[in-house]
């Protein structure tokens, strides 16, 4: 563990993001600690999360911690609670965002490869949910965040793995929302379409990037501070950008669902 420490005033509460060295768990710790959170970021890249940590201790004067960790690793979670816990931070604000593009599911015969993307995209959140929130209802107040995508809400030929996940994260945050009713507690998911971040360029899909349309794709900033804003009035579900919206009603139809699945590959 590594403390990054510059607080000016005092922050009574604690916001936990992971996935928090890059992409929208950047722009996360950002807001939150505009917000006036002290911060808790936990990623897989140490030296990156040290820096983006005093970067933000610095800009806002909270306080900002940095817990390295594999979340694709199943003991990862428990781990990660057990240490917070042992350094006496009490989490208020939990962010679930690490994730990544993963592997195609009927492509090549290395199946830990596969298991490690499931461990991390639906395994290690519920995980989380499972360590963080009791003490959250113990002590009253809570949120909690969690990140999806638009490509839950709908099937598609896209390589079996990474829409059916963020379809389960969608599912345990409404069954969520449902359990936490009247306990101070508050879940959200939310689902961004295309967002400007470095996560296409590391995923190798700057191409797929390059070929799609602008409207397509908003900023970070604002997909972030519209899942904060959704959750802070306790909405379940909150589909981020304009265009993604419109479109969400339609996917949700079973015409229209029938049509995709028609238009599919080999169909």
């Amino acid at each position: 563990m590594t403390a990054q420490n510059s607080s000016s005033r005092p922050s009574p509460r604690t916001a936990l993001i992971t996935g928090a060295s890059a992409g929208l768990g950047v722009e996360f710790a950002n807001q939150l600690a505009a917000r006036n959170y002290n911060l808790v970021l936990v990623a897989r890249r140490k030296e990156k999360l040290e820096e983006v940590a005093e970067e933000l201790a610095n800009r806002h004067g909270v306080s900002a911690q940095t817990f390295s960790a594999d979340l694709s690793e199943p003991s990862a979670p428990k781990t990660l609670f057990s240490e917070i816990s042992a350094a006496g931070i009490h989490i208020d604000y939990l962010v679930n965002n690490a994730g990544s593009a993963g592997p195609s599911l009927l492509e090549g015969d290395d199946w830990e490869r596969q298991a490690k993307f499931l461990e991390l995209m639906m395994t290690s959140v519920t995980h989380m949910c499972h360590h963080f929130i009791p003490p959250m209802q113990a002590r009253g107040f809570g949120r909690v965040l969690n990140v999806a995508s638009f490509a839950g809400r709908l099937a598609r030929s896209a390589g079996g793995h990474y829409g059916p996940s963020k379809a389960y994260v969608i599912a345990l945050t409404e069954e969520l929302d449902l359990m936490l009713k009247g306990s101070g507690v508050q879940a959200s998911v939310l689902c961004p379409g295309f967002t400007h971040t470095d996560f296409h360029e590391t995923a190798g899909m700057m191409e797929m990037k390059n070929s799609l349309p602008s409207f397509m794709w908003y900023d970070a900033e604002v997909v972030v501070r519209e899942g904060i804003e959704a959750l802070e009035k306790n909405q379940p579900i909150k589909v981020s950008g304009r265009l993604y919206r419109w479109i969400d009603p339609l996917a949700q139809s079973v015409w229209v669902r029938s049509l995709i699945k028609a238009a599919a590959p080999g169909r």
